[in-house]
């Protein structure tokens, strides 16, 4: 019976990849409450039908978390704890949390809800193609993101004592150093002095050098797994 159930849930067959279809369908109708701000019945319904499948299907794989860990009786204790299955906790806690009216109109509740979107992860070929590209090239990708912080901090740093009067907190010159970084530009904090200029022109050069490089990681690793499709 586990057996069966494990390959409904992780398996390849016809019946496996119409769970899929329906799990998928039933995520993206649990994300279309977050697009309205009305509290409607029809919302209110849709969100304990949507919190009911993801209970089920959470307890069905937690119920063989054996054959997906290979690890024995201990796959059963170390299941809540794999990223996936943290995002289904974190996904399905809201609903619970939301009974309490004190706390149904809090904004983290729906930023929690919109964490359904990675359970799409485990459905979507395309989705997996990307997950599995981040981690097989996640070394290089961990090196690239720790030089762009690095050069965030740093850049912060140096325009919150060059440019104290516009800068009044350090969070303002971070925030600054990741939109020059990213080559955004809002516009809503700038330097002044031509000193300050002269860094942010040197911030956003080096800053394109910087964001291609994950790109460029990411793209290549996809690549990777598409060839071996």
């Amino acid at each position: 019976m586990r057996i069966r159930l494990y390959e409904l849930l992780e398996g390849d067959s016809k019946t496996s990849q119409i769970y899929g279809k329906i799990m998928t369908a039933i995520i993206l109708a649990s994300l279309v409450p977050l697009c309205f701000w009305e509290d409607k019945l029809v919302f209110t319904v849709l969100e304990y039908f949507c919190t009911a499948i993801f209970i089920a299907d959470y307890a069905a794989r937690w119920l063989t978390a054996d054959f997906k860990l290979n690890k024995g009786a201990a796959s059963f204790a170390l299941y809540p704890f794999t990223p996936m299955a943290i995002v289904d906790l974190v996904t399905i806690l809201p609903t619970f949390i939301a009974l309490n009216p004190a706390w149904r109109t809090m904004r983290i509740l729906r930023l929690l809800r919109a964490l359904r979107a990675f359970r799409l992860l485990r459905y979507s070929k395309s989705m997996s193609a990307i997950s599995n590209a981040f981690k097989k090239q996640r070394g290089k990708f961990c090196v690239v993101i720790a030089l762009a912080a690095t050069y965030v901090l740093v850049c912060a740093m140096v325009i919150f004592n060059v440019e104290h009067d516009t800068f009044t907190s350090f969070f303002d010159a971070v925030y600054w150093s990741v939109v020059s970084l990213t080559t955004v530009g809002y516009g809503d904090l700038y330097p002044t002095t031509e000193i300050g200029r002269i860094i942010a022109m040197l911030s956003s050069f080096v800053g394109i050098a910087i964001v291609a490089l994950p790109a460029g990681i990411i793209t290549a690793g996809l690549m990777d797994e598409l060839d071996n499709d």
